[in-house]
C-alpha cells in the first residue's frame, strides 16, 4: 500500500535486518516489504537460496499480485526455457505456484482479497484480461508451458498457494472469510488444481515466519523401536531401529503437508522418479504385504548434528538423510494410502565431525551407480571450495552452500551465498566458454560435473573469480547501475568480462598460470573502478551483439557465444598501441 508505512516495531526491525542481509537498501520500504513478504512465504517450500528479484513481480500492471513463484520438482523456475528442458527430461511434474500480496497496512481489505482473486483467476485464464506486466507475462508464460504437458501430472494436479501479508491482525472476520474462501472456490471450479489455499499473513505469522527461516531443519518424533549403537569415535551417538509410518512422517513432512526443504542436501543422487526398483517400492506399499515392508527395504541413514533422546522421544536438528532419498519420496509419494503397519528402517547417527559425515556418505551411497569422480566431484571439491572461499576478507568473501540453508542461521549478507546451480553456470560461462548453455541446456554443463566442472586438481580460483563475478554483476542489476534488459543476457557479460581482462586463451585449469590468471581477473574485480568499467564495457558489447534484441531465442545460441567473443577481441585489439 503506497503512502503507508510499518507501525509494528518487532517486523519493522525484521525488515531492516532482511534489507541488510539481502542489499536492498536502495529501495523505498514499500518495495523492500514486498521482497521481505516473498522471502518468507516461499521459503516455507524452497529450500536453496534464491534472489527475491526473481520472484518480485509488483508494479505497474502487476494485477495485484507482487511476488510468484513457480516451483517444478523441487526447483524454482525463473525462464521458460529452464522449465522445457526439465520437462524433456522428467517423467512427472510435481508443480506448486505461489501467488504473494504485501501491504504494509496494520489491516486487511476486503476488496484487496478479491482483487487478488482476479488477478490469479487471470493469471491462469486462457484470455486474460488484465493489463500485465513484463514480469507477470514471463512468468504466465512458464504456466501456459507447464500446462502444455499437463500429461505429466501424474502425481497431482499443480497446487496454488496465495498469501496475503500485511502488519495488521488476523482476527477471522466474517465478511473477509467469506471474501477468502470465495477465491478458493473460484480456483477449485477451474479444475486445475489439487489443492488451493489462501493464507492470511498478520504481523505475528511475518515474525514467526522469518524466525523459522533462521532455523535449522528440526524434528520431534517417538523412537521406541530402537538399539543403541556402542561408543564410535567421532559419533557422539547412535541408535538403529525402526519407525512407525506416522512417525517417519514427522521427520520429513512440514506443517504444509509438504516434504521439507533441505532433506537431502548432501545425498549424492535426487529423486529418479518412478524407476523400475521405486516402482517395486510403490507395488509393496499399495499391497496387501506392505506389513512386509521393514523386511525388503534398507530403509533411511540420518545424520544430524544435534540428537537430544528423552526416553523415546528423540528431538533432532540440523538433519539430512544421507541414503534413502528414493525410499523416502516414495513413502512420502503414497503417505495418503500408508498406516503404522508399514514400518520404516531407520539408522540414526549423531555427529558434527565432517569427517565423519563424509565417510558416511560415501559409505552408504557406494552400492549406488556412482563413479568415484562423481563422488570426489560432488562432496570433496564443494567442500574444498567452501573452505577456500571464507579465507577471503570480509569485502571480499563468498559463501559456498554446499547444503540447502547451510547459512539461514548465520548473519551475512544472503547475496553473498553462491549455490551450486549459480557456480556451476558462471564457472561454464566465464572459462568453458558455454554461457549458452546455462538456461537452455543446463543437464549438459550437470553432466561435465566431475569430468570439467569440479574436477580433482582443478584450481580453486577460477571457481571463485567466476562466483564473485556474478556477484559483481547481480549487484549491478540489484542496484539499478545496469538495465534489466541484459538479465537474459548475464552469462555472456560475465564471458565478455573475462576475454576483456585477461585475454580469449585459458591456461589449463591445474596449472599455475591459471592460478595467476585468475587472480589477475579478482584484482580487477575487487577495484570498485575497474570492475565498474569492465562490467560497463562487457555490457556495451553484448548490446552491440544483440542489436538491442535480447530475445532468448537470439542470445542463448552458440553462434552469439561466437560473436561476443570476436566482438571483444577486436575490442583489445583496438586498445593495443599502434
Amino acid at each position: 500500500m503506497r503512502g503507508a508505512t510499518i507501525v509494528d516495531r518487532i517486523t519493522e526491525s525484521l525488515l531492516d535486518e532482511f534489507t541488510k542481509e539481502h542489499e536492498i537498501s536502495h529501495l523505498p520500504e514499500e518495495k523492500r516489504f514486498e521482497h521481505f513478504s516473498s522471502f518468507i512465504t516461499v521459503r516455507r517450500h524452497y529450500g536453496e537460496s534464491f534472489d527475491t528479484e526473481d520472484i518480485v513481480v509488483g508494479s505497474g500492471g502487476d494485477t495485484s499480485i507482487d511476488g510468484i513463484a513457480i516451483i517444478v520438482n523441487a526447483v524454482l523456475v525463473t525462464d521458460v526455457e529452464m522449465f522445457s528442458e526439465m520437462a524433456q527430461q522428467a517423467t512427472y511434474l510435481d508443480v506448486t505456484f505461489i501467488f504473494v500480496q504485501a501491504e504494509r497496512s496494520a489491516n486487511f481489505d476486503g476488496a484487496k482479497i478479491s482483487s487478488i482473486g482476479l488477478g490469479v483467476l487471470d493469471f491462469f485464464s486462457d484470455t486474460p484480461r488484465l493489463r500485465r506486466n513484463e514480469s507477470i507475462s514471463a512468468a504466465a508464460e512458464i504456466m501456459s508451458a507447464i500446462f502444455a504437458h499437463s500429461s505429466k501430472f501424474k502425481r497431482s494436479n499443480p497446487t496454488c498457494k496465495i498469501y496475503y501479508v500485511t502488519t495488521g491482525k488476523w482476527v477471522g472476520d466474517s465478511d473477509l472469510e467469506a471474501r477468502r474462501k470465495h477465491v478458493i472456490e473460484d480456483l477449485e471450479n477451474t479444475g486445475n488444481f489439487s489443492e488451493v489455499d489462501f493464507t492470511a499473513i498478520d504481523a505475528a505469522t511475518v515474525q514467526k515466519y522469518y524466525r523459522e527461516t533462521k532455523n535449522a531443519i528440526a524434528a520431534d518424533f517417538v523412537f521406541a523401536n530402537n538399539a543403541v549403537i556402542p561408543d564410535i569415535p567421532g559419533v557422539t551417538q547412535a541408535y538403529l531401529g525402526f519407525l512407525p509410518f506416522s512417525e517417519f512422517l514427522k521427520l520429513v513432512q512440514n506443517e504444509d503437508r509438504e516434504m521439507k526443504g533441505g532433506l537431502f542436501y548432501d545425498n549424492v543422487r535426487d529423486w529418479l522418479a518412478y524407476n523400475e526398483v521405486n516402482t517395486e517400492i510403490k507395488t509393496t506399499l499399495n499391497s496387501p504385504n506392505r506389513s512386509r515392508f521393514v523386511l525388503m527395504n534398507n530403509g533411511i541413514t540420518v545424520i544430524s548434528r544435534t540428537v537430544q533422546p528423552t526416553g523415546n522421544k528423540f528431538h533432532l536438528e540440523d538433519y539430512q538423510i544421507v541414503n534413502g532419498c528414493q525410499t523416502t519420496h516414495v513413502l512420502f509419494d503414497n503417505k495418503d494410502v500408508l498406516d503404522d503397519s508399514v514400518m520404516v528402517p531407520l539408522r540414526l547417527i549423531g555427529a558434527q565431525d565432517e569427517a565423519v559425515i563424509n565417510d558416511v556418505i560415501k559409505a552408504t551411497n557406494r552400492q549406488t551407480e556412482v563413479r568415484k569422480e562423481q563422488l570426489f566431484a560432488l562432496q570433496e571439491f564443494p567442500k574444498e571450495l567452501e573452505i577456500y572461499f571464507q579465507t577471503f576478507p570480509s569485502s571480499q568473501r563468498l559463501y559456498y552452500e554446499r547444503r540447502d540453508r547451510q547459512y539461514d542461521r548465520s548473519e551475512i549478507e544472503k547475496t553473498r551465498i553462491v549455490t551450486p546451480a549459480n557456480l556451476i553456470r558462471a564457472f561454464a560461462a566465464m572459462f568453458l566458454k558455454e554461457p549458452h548453455r546455462t538456461t537452455r541446456n543446463y543437464a549438459a554443463l550437470a553432466n561435465k560435473v566431475g569430468e570439467e566442472i569440479f574436477v580433482k586438481g582443478h584450481r580453486h580460483e577460477p571457481y571463485y573469480t567466476a562466483a564473485f563475478a556474478l556477484y559483481k554483476l547481480e549487484y549491478f542489476f540489484r542496484s539499478g547501475r545496469l538495465e534489466s534488459k541484459y538479465k537474459p543476457a548475464r552469462f555472456h557479460i560475465l564471458l565478455a568480462l573475462r576475454i576483456l581482462a585477461v585475454g580469449d586463451n585459458l591456461p589449463r585449469m591445474n596449472s599455475h598460470d591459471m592460478e595467476r590468471c585468475s587472480k589477475d581477473l579478482m584484482g580487477a574485480l575487487w577495484d570498485t573502478t575497474k570492475a565498474d568499467e569492465l562490467i560497463t564495457r562487457a555490457a556495451s558489447i553484448v548490446d552491440l551483439a544483440a542489436a538491442g534484441d535480447f530475445h532468448r531465442d537470439r542470445i542463448r545460441t552458440e553462434p552469439f557465444t561466437k560473436r561476443i567473443a570476436e566482438l571483444c577481441q577486436a575490442e583489445i585489439a583496438r586498445s593495443l598501441p599502434k
